[in-house]
């Protein structure tokens, strides 16, 4: 099992919406790096979750349920989305300062 990382702005989509939605699917991707990683996402795949630009931290863990698939906003066949459910929320945020190197 891999592990994954995604990251929305609270404001745009946030951990408490993925909880109180129960499951959603990620999609609006449009980066050619990330769109391999997303090629890669199995069932069961642990995913971090992000909040960026407010909070800047990992506030909890989801799951994926569906593996990727034609993303339907768009009708080039190569841009794909997943399902995700969330596990577990983090008893203490991780912030970006923890994730990053120290700089010297």
């Amino acid at each position: 099992m891999a592990n994954w990382l995604v990251k929305s702005e609270p404001s745009a989509y946030s951990w408490d919406q993925l909880v109180k939605d129960k499951k959603t699917f990620w999609s609006g991707i449009r980066n050619y790096a990330a769109r391999i990683h997303l090629k890669a996402l199995k069932n069961g795949d642990e995913v971090l979750f992000y909040h960026s630009n407010a909070g800047v931290e990992i506030v909890g863990i989801a799951t994926v349920t569906k593996e990727s698939y034609q993303d339907p906003t768009t009708d080039d066949t190569s841009w794909v989305e997943f399902d995700l459910k969330p596990f577990k929320k983090l008893q203490k945020a991780v912030s970006l300062e923890e994730i990053q190197p120290a700089k010297r």
